[in-house]
């Protein structure tokens, strides 16, 4: 199957977080969207994995994937960037054969966040070598190298590439968030307090997005950090 973009992280909750409102927006315009998450997220303060592979399936049905929702099974927390992670996760780039791949943010609190970007920033370039051989289904695969890799900005605040208006689509976005109602603000929920669980930390999310919003002139913005230089054949078509 192939998508035009495929968004990859090393939790389940990150894509929805950090690039939800892209993904809705993505799909308004008729692309094709597939979403992959690294590890269960089974050391998480609240929950079980078992339920946030639901909360994950729920989300998926709100940001309107065009396949069904994957999920590795990388040990949370002790995933690494080596040679065993690389070899999963290019059959997984080469199935669904993206153009675009949107990962973790480079840099941010939770070192997952960094290891995962690194981890998917190498297996995509390694999925466009042919000597490589790989199997999916019993089915020998093809090589294929997204043609760009970007990272979505999670709890550290870091300097945008360039900023997606999700204006049109934020209600979406919180609707796929609040999808994982183990892990974000409620107050009837008995789990111990995390780190993502308080109000406080909703109103962070909400004030995010306002802010890169606000740097292009709009309601609500998702901002993506590309490791490589941008070109631009229109000048006109920047905001």
């Amino acid at each position: 199957m192939k998508v035009d973009v495929l968004a990859l992280a090393a939790h389940p909750d990150d894509i929805e977080m950090s690039a939800g409102g892209t993904l809705l927006s993505l799909v308004a315009q008729g692309k094709t969207v597939a979403a992959a998450d690294l590890t269960r997220g089974e050391l998480g303060t609240r929950g079980t994995p078992e339920i946030r592979l639901a909360e994950a399936n729920a989300a998926a049905q709100i940001l309107k994937l065009a396949a069904p929702r994957e999920n590795l099974g990388f040990r949370d927390g002790f995933f690494r960037n080596d040679e065993a992670h690389q070899l999963a996760l290019i059959p997984v780039i080469r199935h669904f054969r993206p153009e675009i791949v949107l990962t973790n943010a480079p840099d941010d609190r939770h070192p997952d966040h960094g290891r995962a970007a690194q981890l998917v920033v190498e297996a995509c370039f390694y999925a466009g070598l042919r000597m490589i051989e790989t199997e999916r289904d019993g089915q020998k695969q093809e090589a294929w190298r997204p043609k760009f890799v970007y990272h979505f900005i999670q709890d550290r605040s870091l300097t945008p590439s360039f900023v997606v208006d999700i204006s049109d689509h934020w209600e979406g976005k919180w609707a796929s968030i609040m999808a994982y109602k183990s892990q974000f603000f409620d107050p009837n929920s008995a789990e111990p307090a995390s780190y993502i669980s308080s109000q406080e930390f909703a109103e962070f999310m909400r004030a995010r997005a306002q802010e890169y919003g606000h740097m292009i002139g709009v309601q609500y913005g998702e901002g993506f950090i590309s490791q490589r230089m941008l070109g631009v054949k229109d000048m006109f078509g920047l905001m």
